[in-house]
């Protein structure tokens, strides 16, 4: 019954042409699988493209071959499942957290989110993806230690061996496909490319035919196979990503150049489809921001190295989203946890478990766009950077940081396309007070697949301290109850009525009703920065119900003032939730709440109202107190909630009151 209201709900998302989209779809996936359409590789020529001479000085080989070791004894960290035991090689077509076995059925036809067909399917293709390839195929690259060639040999070969074309659950999506070319990629330029050691002798060679012949087959599948319509998010984006690199790096056969010319085309047209021109991803979530982000320098790179330059808007479009990334990373390294996260990497060229995606790319585009700004944000030139610019790329990046930085005398910023506002004092120093508020889409496209219902929620964070927090994302295809709590408005800094959602779910990653928020005032100043938004949510109630927000920080009393208005006609019953940093402490002081984390302490208070502050921590009933720092984890933290009734046109006020311990 789930499934069949899953499928209504879904087409009720379409317009007529996505429907007549799918259904040409339905038809050509029977049509294959009876063998019609299949991928046909004919013999690949001698041409072959490049990535770029590897550079990578400043790397200390220890990680790398510590962790390639790891792989090879066995052991894998997978979201929930750290240093588990999975064997070398791995068994591909099972489910490392449920071990449930997928069939090998025609891949296309597979029921995916079927959990009890194929178990947790982001488990099965997180390990499909090959990253650990790439950790093997650097530590053969650092040591030349054989040992690693042939760890990328048997990897490879189990994986064709045990997942033929077109069959089973990783030949079913197209974005998978993707990732793995990436990973492909790389790890073959590690390995010394077609000349490289792994295809030595009459063995070796076979291997790399072999080898070639998926590489097509993954190239013809997405090609065939585009997210399209309501599903054209960082899906599509992704697709077009391992087009572009499959056959830019592997040019070896007739289709490969119209392939490479329609994923070109394909990613420039969706630079700026998907992102706003103030430089946010218009999905509403932060990690695939980054991961967007990511796939534009990838391809960006890759493209330069083979004399296939993207034009100028592009890299501006790139270094627009690095800027926003700069916008709202604080002094600590944090940045807000705003909608969906999967911890998705499209290459780990870092297996240090503390390596910051964000500040990386900072890193990296302080060095392509001159930006001694980014170089500050990001402190140091990490080992990812440096896989991607070499040692004359830190030399470059040291420079940028003794530059002297040009201080604006505001730092409070608007991104009115993409629908965040930032307050804040004394950016960037040990005294730093900084909000980020939510005032923009639910998410990207008619589902708003990666949204949260989280209008006009905020984030604070003091001296790069957390106080305020988005608690994240934790599930995705599984554990509904979680998937709704978490992507729900109860779990974000804002005001819910009538136990309802702003918008109104219909399955894990669509939405039917979108609340539609936006910015009625923004004025930043030296003394105060006032925010005024208001969202329609609750208008779709019988009594239509406005919900409007203003947040106003004052720089001299050190002090924030949230006054939230209810505009309706009727009663109601109303929450207030703030959820806390797992690392404060909270405690309640008859109406007031304190709230301390390291240095700094705040109070929080309802001085006009008689509510009492009720506290949560991780409450499983409702659910309520609970963080998600990374996919399929969570850990109780503290969420303050107060409520009550409301009518008419209610003023609600809360203070938050900071202080430091000197």
């Amino acid at each position: 019954m789930n499934a069949l209201l899953w499928k209504l709900n879904r087409v009720r998302a379409m317009g007529l042409p996505e429907i007549l989209y799918r259904m040409r779809q339905v038809l050509q996936v029977q049509a294959e699988a009876r063998g019609c359409g299949l991928a046909k590789p004919a013999p690949p020529s001698e041409d072959q493209g490049r990535i770029w001479s590897w550079e990578e000085s400043g790397v200390a080989r220890g990680i790398y071959l510590d962790a390639a070791d790891r792989i090879l004894s066995g052991h894998y960290d997978i979201f929930s499942l750290q240093n588990c035991f999975l064997g070398f090689p791995p068994r591909w077509n099972t489910d490392p957290l449920s071990e449930k076995i997928s069939p090998l059925e025609f891949g296309k036809s597979l029921n995916y989110r079927d959990e009890s067909l194929v178990g947790n399917i982001k488990y099965l293709w997180e390990i499909n993806r090959h990253l650990e390839l790439v950790t093997l195929a650097q530590a053969f690259h650092l040591s030349q230690d054989p040992k690693y060639t042939q760890a990328c040999r048997t990897l490879l070969q189990s994986w064709f061996d045990q997942c033929p074309y077109p069959l089973g659950p990783n030949w079913t999506s197209s974005l998978e496909h993707s990732v793995r070319l990436m990973n492909w990629a790389f790890a073959w330029h590690l390995l010394g490319g077609c000349e490289g050691e792994i295809f030595s002798g009459v063995a070796g060679q076979a291997f790399k035919q072999q080898w070639l012949t998926s590489i097509f087959q993954h190239c013809h599948f997405i090609a065939g196979y585009f997210s399209r319509f309501s599903s054209a998010n960082n899906h599509l984006f992704g697709e077009y990503m391992g087009l572009f690199v499959g056959s830019t790096v592997w040019p070896y056969w007739q289709e490969s150049a119209s392939w490479q010319n329609r994923a070109q085309a394909g990613l420039e047209e969706e630079a700026f489809r998907q992102t706003a021109a103030d430089g946010s991803n218009r999905e509403q979530a932060i990690w695939y921001h980054h991961e967007v982000a990511d796939m534009m320098l990838l391809c960006g790179l890759v493209g330069r190295a083979n004399g296939l330059e993207f034009p100028p808007p592009y890299w501006q479009r790139l270094e627009a989203m690095i800027g926003f990334i700069s916008a709202m990373l604080d002094v600590g390294g944090n940045v807000p946890m705003i909608g969906d996260a999967d911890d998705g990497v499209m290459v780990r060229f870092c297996p240090d478990p503390e390596f910051s995606v964000y500040r990386s790319l900072l890193a990296t585009g302080s060095v392509l766009f001159n930006r001694p700004d980014f170089a500050c944000k990001a402190k140091v030139f990490d080992d990812k950077s440096r896989w991607l610019l070499g040692g004359v790329g830190e030399k470059v990046f040291q420079g940028l940081l003794a530059t002297p930085e040009p201080k604006s005398p505001e730092h409070s910023r608007a991104f009115p396309v993409s629908g965040y506002w930032i307050l804040s004092k004394n950016q960037d120093t040990e005294r730093e007070v900084k909000l980020v508020v939510d005032a923009g889409p639910l998410g990207y496209l008619s589902i708003a697949a990666h949204g949260h219902a989280d209008a006009l929620a905020m984030t604070l964070s003091i001296a790069g301290l957390e106080m305020l927090i988005d608690p994240g994302t934790y599930a995705y295809h599984t554990e509904p109850k979680w998937r709704n709590y978490f992507k729900g408005t109860s779990a974000h800094n804002t005001l819910r009525l009538d136990g309802l959602d702003q918008s109104v779910s219909g399955g894990n990653f669509m939405w039917l009703k979108h609340a539609s928020a936006h910015c009625e005032l923004f004025e930043p100043g030296i003394y105060r920065d006032v925010f005024v938004g208001v969202h329609d949510g609750y208008t779709r109630l019988k009594d239509s119900v406005i919900h409007r927000r203003q947040i106003e920080l004052d720089k001299n009393l050190d002090q924030i003032l949230v006054l939230d208005t209810v505009e309706c006609a009727s009663q109601h019953w109303a929450e207030l939730f703030w959820h806390v940093a797992e690392s404060c402490t909270v405690q309640v002081q008859d109406r007031e709440v304190l709230i301390r984390n390291g240095k700094v302490f705040t109070t929080v208070s309802m001085p006009q109202s008689d509510w009492v502050p009720n506290i949560y921590t991780g409450n499983e009933e409702l659910p309520l107190g609970w963080i998600s720092r990374r996919f399929d984890r969570k850990e109780p933290t503290t969420t303050i909630v107060w409520a009550g009734e409301v009518s008419g046109g209610i003023n609600l006020q809360t203070l938050f009151q900071y202080h430091f311990d000197i």
